[in-house]
Protein backbone atom coordinates (compact mmCIF):
# COMPACT_ATOMS: atom_id res chain seq x y z
CA UNK A 1 0.00 0.00 0.00
CA UNK A 2 3.18 2.36 0.07
CA UNK A 3 2.04 2.49 -3.89
CA UNK A 4 -0.85 4.55 -5.44
CA UNK A 5 -3.96 2.08 -5.63
CA UNK A 6 -4.40 0.93 -9.39
CA UNK A 7 -8.45 0.56 -9.10
CA UNK A 8 -8.00 -2.06 -12.09
CA UNK A 9 -6.69 -4.72 -9.57
CA UNK A 10 -9.73 -4.70 -7.48
CA UNK A 11 -12.23 -6.28 -9.29
CA UNK A 12 -12.19 -9.37 -11.58
CA UNK A 13 -12.11 -8.80 -15.33
CA UNK A 14 -15.33 -10.44 -15.77
CA UNK A 15 -17.12 -7.81 -13.76
CA UNK A 16 -19.98 -6.16 -15.34
CA UNK A 17 -18.64 -2.47 -14.31
CA UNK A 18 -15.80 -3.28 -17.15
CA UNK A 19 -18.72 -3.72 -19.56
CA UNK A 20 -20.56 -0.92 -18.83
CA UNK A 21 -17.40 1.15 -18.62
CA UNK A 22 -16.53 -0.14 -21.93
CA UNK A 23 -19.90 0.54 -23.59
CA UNK A 24 -19.67 3.88 -22.32
CA UNK A 25 -17.09 4.62 -24.31
CA UNK A 26 -18.27 3.73 -27.13
CA UNK A 27 -21.19 5.76 -26.95
CA UNK A 28 -21.71 9.41 -28.53
CA UNK A 29 -22.44 11.23 -25.59
CA UNK A 30 -21.91 14.91 -26.88
CA UNK A 31 -25.76 15.80 -26.25
CA UNK A 32 -24.92 15.30 -22.61
CA UNK A 33 -21.89 18.05 -22.89
CA UNK A 34 -23.58 20.48 -24.63
CA UNK A 35 -25.49 22.01 -21.40
CA UNK A 36 -21.92 22.55 -19.71
CA UNK A 37 -20.41 25.66 -20.36
CA UNK A 38 -16.17 25.27 -19.12
CA UNK A 39 -15.00 27.93 -17.14
CA UNK A 40 -17.72 29.23 -15.68
CA UNK A 41 -18.11 30.18 -12.17
CA UNK A 42 -18.56 27.61 -9.29
CA UNK A 43 -17.07 24.20 -8.97
CA UNK A 44 -16.16 21.93 -12.30
CA UNK A 45 -19.11 19.12 -12.98
CA UNK A 46 -18.67 15.23 -12.95
CA UNK A 47 -17.70 14.26 -16.75
CA UNK A 48 -21.04 13.33 -17.86
CA UNK A 49 -19.78 10.47 -19.09
CA UNK A 50 -19.26 9.39 -15.71
CA UNK A 51 -22.60 10.07 -14.59
CA UNK A 52 -24.32 8.14 -17.46
CA UNK A 53 -21.83 4.92 -16.36
CA UNK A 54 -23.18 5.16 -12.79
CA UNK A 55 -26.29 5.54 -13.76
CA UNK A 56 -26.20 2.56 -16.04
CA UNK A 57 -24.69 0.40 -13.42
CA UNK A 58 -26.79 1.49 -10.78
CA UNK A 59 -30.10 0.49 -13.07
CA UNK A 60 -28.13 -2.59 -13.95
CA UNK A 61 -28.22 -3.59 -9.66
CA UNK A 62 -31.54 -2.46 -8.92
CA UNK A 63 -30.23 0.68 -7.26
CA UNK A 64 -32.36 3.67 -8.03
CA UNK A 65 -32.47 5.63 -5.06
CA UNK A 66 -30.18 8.48 -5.28
CA UNK A 67 -29.21 8.29 -1.75
CA UNK A 68 -28.66 5.15 -2.18
CA UNK A 69 -25.99 5.44 -5.39
CA UNK A 70 -24.44 8.38 -3.14
CA UNK A 71 -24.02 5.82 0.04
CA UNK A 72 -22.64 2.57 -2.68
CA UNK A 73 -20.11 5.31 -4.11
CA UNK A 74 -19.11 5.62 -0.48
CA UNK A 75 -18.87 1.90 0.19
CA UNK A 76 -18.79 -0.33 -2.87
CA UNK A 77 -15.95 -0.74 -4.80
CA UNK A 78 -17.62 -1.07 -8.30
CA UNK A 79 -18.86 2.18 -7.70
CA UNK A 80 -15.59 3.78 -6.80
CA UNK A 81 -14.08 2.87 -9.74
CA UNK A 82 -16.78 4.04 -12.17
CA UNK A 83 -16.21 7.49 -9.83
CA UNK A 84 -12.34 7.75 -9.63
CA UNK A 85 -13.01 7.63 -6.05
CA UNK A 86 -15.27 10.77 -5.97
CA UNK A 87 -18.65 10.74 -4.15
CA UNK A 88 -21.00 12.58 -6.02
CA UNK A 89 -23.43 14.19 -3.37
CA UNK A 90 -27.47 12.51 -4.37
CA UNK A 91 -29.13 15.85 -4.96
CA UNK A 92 -26.53 16.11 -8.22
CA UNK A 93 -27.78 12.48 -9.36
CA UNK A 94 -31.03 13.58 -9.10
CA UNK A 95 -30.69 16.77 -10.97
CA UNK A 96 -28.47 14.71 -13.66
CA UNK A 97 -31.14 12.48 -13.99
CA UNK A 98 -33.79 15.30 -14.25
CA UNK A 99 -31.87 17.74 -16.43
CA UNK A 100 -30.83 15.01 -19.24
CA UNK A 101 -34.66 13.48 -19.12
CA UNK A 102 -34.76 13.01 -22.76
CA UNK A 103 -31.16 12.41 -23.22
CA UNK A 104 -31.25 9.70 -20.65
CA UNK A 105 -34.14 7.98 -22.77
CA UNK A 106 -31.54 7.87 -25.56
CA UNK A 107 -29.34 5.64 -23.92
CA UNK A 108 -31.48 3.09 -25.01
CA UNK A 109 -31.30 3.36 -28.76
CA UNK A 110 -27.35 3.41 -27.75
CA UNK A 111 -27.54 0.72 -26.01
CA UNK A 112 -29.28 -1.15 -29.10
CA UNK A 113 -26.78 -0.78 -31.58
CA UNK A 114 -24.06 -1.94 -29.67
CA UNK A 115 -26.46 -5.38 -29.09
CA UNK A 116 -26.63 -4.97 -32.61
CA UNK A 117 -23.28 -4.59 -33.70
CA UNK A 118 -22.62 -8.45 -31.50
CA UNK A 119 -24.96 -10.12 -33.04
CA UNK A 120 -27.85 -10.12 -30.48
CA UNK A 121 -30.72 -8.11 -32.54
CA UNK A 122 -32.17 -10.82 -34.32
CA UNK A 123 -35.69 -10.30 -35.78
CA UNK A 124 -36.72 -14.01 -36.52
CA UNK A 125 -39.19 -14.33 -33.61
CA UNK A 126 -40.72 -10.92 -31.81
CA UNK A 127 -42.99 -11.16 -28.86
CA UNK A 128 -44.91 -8.15 -27.61
CA UNK A 129 -46.12 -8.07 -24.00
CA UNK A 130 -47.46 -5.24 -21.44
CA UNK A 131 -46.99 -5.35 -17.56
CA UNK A 132 -48.64 -3.06 -14.84
CA UNK A 133 -45.55 -1.16 -12.94
CA UNK A 134 -46.68 0.70 -9.93
CA UNK A 135 -46.75 4.29 -10.37
CA UNK A 136 -44.81 6.76 -7.45
CA UNK A 137 -48.57 7.79 -6.49
CA UNK A 138 -50.81 6.81 -3.85
CA UNK A 139 -54.54 6.05 -4.69
CA UNK A 140 -55.72 8.17 -1.74
CA UNK A 141 -54.35 10.79 -3.73
CA UNK A 142 -57.04 10.25 -6.49
CA UNK A 143 -59.32 13.71 -6.27
CA UNK A 144 -62.65 13.96 -8.51
CA UNK A 145 -63.69 18.09 -9.60
CA UNK A 146 -65.75 18.59 -6.51
CA UNK A 147 -62.84 17.18 -4.39
CA UNK A 148 -60.27 19.61 -5.73
CA UNK A 149 -62.45 22.64 -6.07
CA UNK A 150 -63.22 21.84 -1.94
CA UNK A 151 -59.56 22.12 -1.32
CA UNK A 152 -58.49 25.03 -3.36
CA UNK A 153 -61.38 27.27 -1.26
CA UNK A 154 -60.57 26.28 1.56
CA UNK A 155 -56.82 26.73 1.15
CA UNK A 156 -57.30 29.99 -0.27
CA UNK A 157 -59.90 30.91 2.80
CA UNK A 158 -57.87 29.24 5.33
CA UNK A 159 -61.06 29.01 7.87
CA UNK A 160 -63.73 26.29 8.30
CA UNK A 161 -66.17 29.69 8.83
CA UNK A 162 -65.35 30.78 5.46
CA UNK A 163 -66.06 27.40 4.39
CA UNK A 164 -69.03 27.29 5.59
CA UNK A 165 -70.14 30.86 4.12
CA UNK A 166 -69.41 29.08 0.89
CA UNK A 167 -71.39 25.83 1.14
CA UNK A 168 -73.71 26.97 3.59
CA UNK A 169 -74.43 25.04 7.01
CA UNK A 170 -77.26 23.42 5.98
CA UNK A 171 -75.43 21.94 3.03
CA UNK A 172 -73.77 18.58 3.22
CA UNK A 173 -70.16 20.10 1.58
CA UNK A 174 -70.35 17.93 -1.83
CA UNK A 175 -72.77 20.51 -3.45
CA UNK A 176 -70.32 23.25 -5.63
CA UNK A 177 -71.45 26.26 -5.05
CA UNK A 178 -73.61 28.21 -7.00
CA UNK A 179 -71.00 30.49 -9.04
CA UNK A 180 -68.89 27.34 -10.00
CA UNK A 181 -71.81 25.52 -11.98
CA UNK A 182 -70.76 27.46 -15.14
CA UNK A 183 -67.59 27.35 -17.04
CA UNK A 184 -67.11 31.18 -16.66
CA UNK A 185 -67.77 31.04 -12.77
CA UNK A 186 -65.85 28.05 -12.53
CA UNK A 187 -62.59 30.34 -14.14
CA UNK A 188 -63.08 33.39 -12.56
CA UNK A 189 -63.62 31.76 -8.64
CA UNK A 190 -60.31 30.00 -9.03
CA UNK A 191 -58.10 32.60 -10.89
CA UNK A 192 -59.17 34.36 -7.70
CA UNK A 193 -58.79 31.41 -5.20
CA UNK A 194 -55.02 31.11 -6.76
CA UNK A 195 -54.23 34.40 -6.46
CA UNK A 196 -55.09 34.74 -2.89
CA UNK A 197 -53.09 31.11 -2.31
CA UNK A 198 -49.80 32.44 -4.16
CA UNK A 199 -50.00 36.08 -2.68
CA UNK A 200 -50.08 34.32 0.40
CA UNK A 201 -46.75 32.14 -0.37
CA UNK A 202 -45.03 35.44 -1.55
CA UNK A 203 -44.89 33.65 -5.04
CA UNK A 204 -45.34 35.80 -8.22
CA UNK A 205 -49.43 34.85 -9.28
CA UNK A 206 -48.97 33.23 -12.69
CA UNK A 207 -51.61 34.79 -14.92
CA UNK A 208 -50.28 33.88 -18.21
CA UNK A 209 -52.74 32.42 -20.73
CA UNK A 210 -53.74 28.50 -20.82
CA UNK A 211 -52.82 27.84 -24.58
CA UNK A 212 -55.99 25.52 -26.19
CA UNK A 213 -55.08 22.84 -28.25
CA UNK A 214 -57.05 22.15 -31.19
CA UNK A 215 -58.53 18.50 -31.45
CA UNK A 216 -60.33 16.94 -34.58
CA UNK A 217 -62.15 13.90 -34.17
CA UNK A 218 -63.29 13.87 -37.54
CA UNK A 219 -59.66 13.50 -39.26
CA UNK A 220 -59.36 10.34 -37.03
CA UNK A 221 -62.47 8.60 -37.56
CA UNK A 222 -63.28 9.46 -41.16
CA UNK A 223 -59.61 8.56 -42.28
CA UNK A 224 -60.50 5.03 -41.62
CA UNK A 225 -62.71 3.15 -44.49
CA UNK A 226 -66.22 1.34 -44.05
CA UNK A 227 -66.13 2.45 -40.31
CA UNK A 228 -67.70 5.65 -38.67
CA UNK A 229 -68.63 5.18 -34.62
CA UNK A 230 -71.01 6.27 -32.81
CA UNK A 231 -70.77 9.20 -30.60
CA UNK A 232 -68.80 7.09 -28.24
CA UNK A 233 -65.79 6.54 -30.96
CA UNK A 234 -65.59 10.06 -31.72
CA UNK A 235 -65.20 10.68 -27.97
CA UNK A 236 -62.85 8.22 -27.55
CA UNK A 237 -60.58 9.93 -30.78
CA UNK A 238 -60.73 13.03 -29.09
CA UNK A 239 -59.17 11.89 -26.02
CA UNK A 240 -56.83 10.05 -27.53
CA UNK A 241 -55.70 13.35 -29.57
CA UNK A 242 -55.38 15.15 -26.12
CA UNK A 243 -53.23 12.28 -24.50
CA UNK A 244 -50.82 12.59 -27.72
CA UNK A 245 -50.79 16.21 -27.35
CA UNK A 246 -49.79 16.14 -23.52
CA UNK A 247 -47.33 13.36 -24.21
CA UNK A 248 -45.76 15.86 -26.79
CA UNK A 249 -46.04 18.87 -24.35
CA UNK A 250 -44.27 16.55 -21.42
CA UNK A 251 -45.55 19.04 -18.78
CA UNK A 252 -43.74 17.99 -15.13
CA UNK A 253 -45.36 17.17 -12.25
CA UNK A 254 -45.13 20.71 -9.89
CA UNK A 255 -43.55 20.16 -6.39
CA UNK A 256 -45.79 22.26 -4.95
CA UNK A 257 -49.23 20.92 -4.09
CA UNK A 258 -51.31 24.07 -4.38
CA UNK A 259 -49.78 23.91 -7.93
CA UNK A 260 -50.60 20.12 -8.66
CA UNK A 261 -54.01 20.78 -7.43
CA UNK A 262 -54.69 24.00 -10.04
CA UNK A 263 -52.71 21.84 -12.88
CA UNK A 264 -55.14 18.37 -11.51
CA UNK A 265 -58.33 21.26 -11.94
CA UNK A 266 -56.69 22.20 -15.77
CA UNK A 267 -56.49 18.48 -16.79
CA UNK A 268 -60.02 18.17 -15.88
CA UNK A 269 -61.81 21.15 -17.28
CA UNK A 270 -59.47 20.43 -20.55
CA UNK A 271 -61.05 16.79 -20.58
CA UNK A 272 -64.60 18.19 -20.10
CA UNK A 273 -63.71 20.75 -23.74
CA UNK A 274 -62.45 17.98 -25.45
CA UNK A 275 -65.77 15.90 -24.37
CA UNK A 276 -68.13 19.05 -26.07
CA UNK A 277 -65.58 19.08 -28.58
CA UNK A 278 -66.13 15.87 -29.83
CA UNK A 279 -70.00 15.45 -29.16
CA UNK A 280 -70.43 18.43 -31.26
CA UNK A 281 -68.80 17.43 -34.51
CA UNK A 282 -70.28 14.43 -34.40
CA UNK A 283 -73.59 15.68 -34.33
CA UNK A 284 -72.48 18.27 -37.32
CA UNK A 285 -71.22 15.17 -39.04
CA UNK A 286 -73.95 13.18 -38.49
CA UNK A 287 -76.54 15.70 -39.93
CA UNK A 288 -75.31 15.51 -43.46
CA UNK A 289 -74.16 12.20 -43.44
CA UNK A 290 -75.91 10.04 -45.16
CA UNK A 291 -76.63 5.59 -44.74
CA UNK A 292 -75.96 3.24 -47.24
CA UNK A 293 -79.03 3.37 -49.16
CA UNK A 294 -78.48 7.46 -49.29
CA UNK A 295 -81.04 7.87 -46.61
CA UNK A 296 -80.50 10.56 -43.68
CA UNK A 297 -78.92 9.45 -41.08
CA UNK A 298 -81.85 8.76 -38.15
CA UNK A 299 -81.58 5.49 -35.84
CA UNK A 300 -81.16 5.55 -31.85
CA UNK A 301 -79.78 9.24 -31.99
CA UNK A 302 -80.25 10.36 -28.60
CA UNK A 303 -79.02 14.10 -28.35
CA UNK A 304 -76.10 14.28 -25.98
CA UNK A 305 -76.46 16.28 -22.95
CA UNK A 306 -73.40 18.09 -21.65
CA UNK A 307 -72.35 17.60 -17.82
CA UNK A 308 -72.43 20.74 -15.45
CA UNK A 309 -68.80 19.71 -14.26
CA UNK A 310 -65.82 17.32 -15.67
CA UNK A 311 -66.37 14.04 -14.79
CA UNK A 312 -63.61 11.31 -13.55
CA UNK A 313 -60.89 11.42 -11.10
CA UNK A 314 -57.16 12.41 -11.18
CA UNK A 315 -54.12 11.74 -9.10
CA UNK A 316 -52.65 14.71 -7.14
CA UNK A 317 -49.33 12.99 -6.92
CA UNK A 318 -48.72 11.76 -10.77
CA UNK A 319 -51.66 12.81 -12.95
CA UNK A 320 -50.77 11.08 -16.06
CA UNK A 321 -50.84 7.68 -14.13
CA UNK A 322 -54.09 5.69 -13.92
CA UNK A 323 -56.29 3.02 -11.85
CA UNK A 324 -55.32 -0.20 -13.42
CA UNK A 325 -56.17 -3.77 -11.88
CA UNK A 326 -54.50 -7.50 -12.79
CA UNK A 327 -55.77 -10.40 -12.48
CA UNK A 328 -55.43 -11.76 -9.15
CA UNK A 329 -54.17 -8.25 -7.37
CA UNK A 330 -56.28 -5.04 -5.96
CA UNK A 331 -55.93 -1.87 -8.06
CA UNK A 332 -53.09 -0.25 -7.89
CA UNK A 333 -51.87 3.61 -9.37
CA UNK A 334 -50.06 2.31 -12.35
CA UNK A 335 -48.74 2.19 -15.78
CA UNK A 336 -48.67 0.25 -18.43
CA UNK A 337 -45.01 -0.69 -19.37
CA UNK A 338 -44.97 -2.43 -23.07
CA UNK A 339 -41.96 -4.22 -24.52
CA UNK A 340 -40.53 -5.78 -27.60
CA UNK A 341 -38.50 -9.10 -27.20
CA UNK A 342 -36.43 -10.79 -29.88
CA UNK A 343 -35.84 -14.78 -28.90
CA UNK A 344 -32.20 -13.72 -27.38
CA UNK A 345 -34.78 -11.99 -24.55
CA UNK A 346 -32.87 -8.73 -25.72
CA UNK A 347 -35.60 -5.24 -25.63
CA UNK A 348 -36.47 -3.82 -28.97
CA UNK A 349 -39.13 -1.33 -28.53
CA UNK A 350 -40.12 -0.15 -24.77
CA UNK A 351 -42.78 1.97 -24.26
CA UNK A 352 -45.09 3.44 -21.63
CA UNK A 353 -48.99 3.98 -22.46
CA UNK A 354 -51.83 4.91 -19.97
CA UNK A 355 -54.38 2.65 -21.17
CA UNK A 356 -54.58 -0.78 -18.30
CA UNK A 357 -55.81 -3.03 -21.55
CA UNK A 358 -53.16 -4.05 -24.27
CA UNK A 359 -55.95 -3.54 -26.85
CA UNK A 360 -54.87 -1.60 -29.53
CA UNK A 361 -51.18 -1.79 -28.77
CA UNK A 362 -49.97 -4.18 -31.25
CA UNK A 363 -49.00 -2.15 -34.13
CA UNK A 364 -47.88 1.16 -32.60
CA UNK A 365 -45.19 -1.25 -30.47
CA UNK A 366 -44.84 -3.13 -33.86
CA UNK A 367 -44.26 0.28 -35.74
CA UNK A 368 -42.15 1.52 -33.14
CA UNK A 369 -39.90 -1.73 -33.02
CA UNK A 370 -39.65 -1.18 -36.89
CA UNK A 371 -38.56 2.48 -36.29
CA UNK A 372 -35.50 1.44 -33.89
CA UNK A 373 -34.35 -1.12 -36.20
CA UNK A 374 -34.00 1.22 -39.22
CA UNK A 375 -32.34 3.19 -37.29
CA UNK A 376 -29.84 1.14 -36.74
CA UNK A 377 -29.53 -0.38 -40.25
CA UNK A 378 -31.61 -3.50 -39.04
CA UNK A 379 -33.33 -4.39 -43.14
CA UNK A 380 -34.98 -7.27 -42.29
CA UNK A 381 -38.76 -7.69 -40.91
CA UNK A 382 -39.87 -9.60 -38.49
CA UNK A 383 -40.83 -13.44 -39.17
CA UNK A 384 -43.29 -13.80 -36.64
CA UNK A 385 -45.12 -11.33 -33.99
CA UNK A 386 -46.63 -12.97 -31.10
CA UNK A 387 -48.90 -11.75 -27.98
CA UNK A 388 -51.66 -12.83 -25.44
CA UNK A 389 -55.15 -12.84 -26.03
CA UNK A 390 -55.35 -9.09 -25.14
CA UNK A 391 -53.96 -7.36 -28.06
CA UNK A 392 -56.27 -9.22 -30.78
CA UNK A 393 -57.33 -5.90 -32.19
CA UNK A 394 -58.37 -7.53 -36.07
CA UNK A 395 -57.83 -4.34 -37.84
CA UNK A 396 -53.89 -4.13 -36.88
CA UNK A 397 -53.20 -8.10 -36.93
CA UNK A 398 -54.68 -7.30 -40.61
CA UNK A 399 -51.91 -4.09 -40.74
CA UNK A 400 -49.14 -6.09 -39.82
CA UNK A 401 -49.48 -8.92 -41.93
CA UNK A 402 -50.49 -6.82 -45.16
CA UNK A 403 -46.26 -6.26 -44.57
CA UNK A 404 -44.93 -9.91 -44.92
CA UNK A 405 -45.35 -10.81 -41.14
CA UNK A 406 -47.48 -13.30 -39.34
CA UNK A 407 -49.00 -13.07 -36.26
CA UNK A 408 -50.21 -15.67 -33.29
CA UNK A 409 -52.49 -13.98 -31.20
CA UNK A 410 -55.10 -16.17 -29.35
CA UNK A 411 -58.94 -14.41 -29.73
CA UNK A 412 -59.81 -16.13 -26.94
CA UNK A 413 -58.44 -15.67 -23.50
CA UNK A 414 -56.90 -18.01 -21.31
CA UNK A 415 -59.05 -17.81 -18.38
CA UNK A 416 -62.26 -18.09 -20.85
CA UNK A 417 -63.94 -21.35 -21.41
CA UNK A 418 -64.80 -21.65 -24.70
CA UNK A 419 -65.37 -19.42 -27.65
CA UNK A 420 -65.69 -15.61 -27.39
CA UNK A 421 -69.84 -14.61 -28.45
CA UNK A 422 -69.79 -13.83 -31.80
CA UNK A 423 -65.85 -14.95 -32.46
CA UNK A 424 -67.05 -17.94 -33.87
CA UNK A 425 -65.98 -18.18 -37.83
CA UNK A 426 -64.07 -15.81 -40.06
CA UNK A 427 -60.25 -14.40 -38.56
CA UNK A 428 -61.28 -15.95 -35.45
CA UNK A 429 -61.35 -19.50 -36.57
CA UNK A 430 -58.57 -19.06 -39.19
CA UNK A 431 -56.12 -17.71 -36.27
CA UNK A 432 -57.86 -21.10 -33.85
CA UNK A 433 -56.98 -23.29 -36.79
CA UNK A 434 -53.02 -21.71 -37.12
CA UNK A 435 -52.19 -22.22 -33.53
CA UNK A 436 -53.54 -25.76 -32.96
CA UNK A 437 -51.35 -26.79 -35.77
CA UNK A 438 -47.68 -28.31 -34.88
CA UNK A 439 -45.90 -25.06 -36.01
CA UNK A 440 -48.34 -22.85 -34.69
CA UNK A 441 -48.05 -24.76 -31.12
CA UNK A 442 -44.24 -24.63 -31.54
CA UNK A 443 -44.17 -20.60 -32.22
CA UNK A 444 -46.54 -19.69 -29.70
CA UNK A 445 -44.76 -21.59 -26.74
CA UNK A 446 -41.89 -19.33 -27.54
CA UNK A 447 -43.96 -16.66 -25.58
CA UNK A 448 -43.45 -18.08 -22.80
CA UNK A 449 -39.93 -18.55 -22.62
CA UNK A 450 -38.79 -15.02 -24.33
CA UNK A 451 -41.08 -12.03 -22.71
CA UNK A 452 -41.93 -13.00 -19.57
CA UNK A 453 -38.46 -14.11 -18.35
CA UNK A 454 -37.06 -10.43 -19.50
CA UNK A 455 -40.44 -8.84 -16.87
CA UNK A 456 -39.23 -11.79 -14.50
CA UNK A 457 -36.00 -10.31 -14.03
CA UNK A 458 -36.50 -6.57 -14.30
CA UNK A 459 -38.98 -7.23 -11.53
CA UNK A 460 -38.09 -9.65 -9.13
CA UNK A 461 -33.93 -10.32 -10.04
CA UNK A 462 -33.43 -6.27 -9.75
CA UNK A 463 -36.34 -5.25 -7.81
CA UNK A 464 -38.03 -3.03 -10.05
CA UNK A 465 -41.18 -3.79 -9.28
CA UNK A 466 -42.54 0.50 -9.62
CA UNK A 467 -41.39 3.68 -11.09
CA UNK A 468 -39.14 6.22 -8.99
CA UNK A 469 -40.31 8.92 -10.85
CA UNK A 470 -43.60 11.28 -12.05
CA UNK A 471 -45.07 12.13 -15.36
CA UNK A 472 -45.54 10.33 -18.42
CA UNK A 473 -42.56 12.31 -19.90
CA UNK A 474 -40.51 10.92 -16.80
CA UNK A 475 -41.09 7.85 -16.55
CA UNK A 476 -41.06 6.88 -20.03
CA UNK A 477 -37.23 8.03 -19.61
CA UNK A 478 -36.76 5.86 -16.33
CA UNK A 479 -38.08 2.86 -18.30
CA UNK A 480 -36.16 3.01 -21.21
CA UNK A 481 -33.19 3.65 -19.25
CA UNK A 482 -34.48 0.19 -17.41
CA UNK A 483 -35.03 -1.41 -20.67
CA UNK A 484 -31.10 -0.23 -21.61
CA UNK A 485 -29.36 -1.89 -18.71
CA UNK A 486 -31.58 -5.16 -19.55
CA UNK A 487 -30.06 -5.18 -22.90
CA UNK A 488 -26.21 -3.97 -20.93
CA UNK A 489 -26.73 -7.24 -18.95
CA UNK A 490 -27.58 -9.48 -21.71
CA UNK A 491 -24.52 -7.83 -23.44
CA UNK A 492 -22.46 -8.69 -20.54
CA UNK A 493 -23.28 -12.20 -20.40
CA UNK A 494 -22.36 -12.37 -24.13
CA UNK A 495 -19.10 -10.75 -24.42
CA UNK A 496 -18.06 -12.40 -21.34
CA UNK A 497 -19.25 -15.99 -22.60
CA UNK A 498 -17.33 -15.18 -25.60
CA UNK A 499 -14.21 -14.25 -23.90
CA UNK A 500 -14.34 -16.99 -21.25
Amino acid sequence: MLMPPALQEWLPEDHLVWTVLGAVDQMNLERFERSYRLGAAGRPPLDPRVMVALLLYAYSRGSRSSRRIERACLEDVAFKVITGMRCPDHSTIAEFRRRHQDDIAELFDDVLGLCKEAGLVSVGVITIDGSKMKASASMDQNRSYRGLVREILREAEETDRTEDELYGREHSGDELPEPLRTAEGRKQALADAKRRIEERKGKAVNDEPVLEMVVDPAEAVLARPGRRGGRREWSRMARRQLEEHRSLEQRPVPRDRDDRRFQALGRLEENLRVELIANEAYDSWRAGSFDRRGRVMRGNHKPFTPPNEPEGQINLSDPDSRVMRTQGMPPRQAYNAQAVVNDQQVILAAEIVLEAADFGQLAPMFNRMMENLEAHGVQESPGVVIADAGYWNTGQIQAVSQRGVEVLIPPDGAMREGKRPGWEDGPYQEMRDKLTSEDGRKLYAKRKITIEPVYGQIKYNRGITEFMRRGRAAVQSEWRLVAATHNLLKLHSHWTANTA
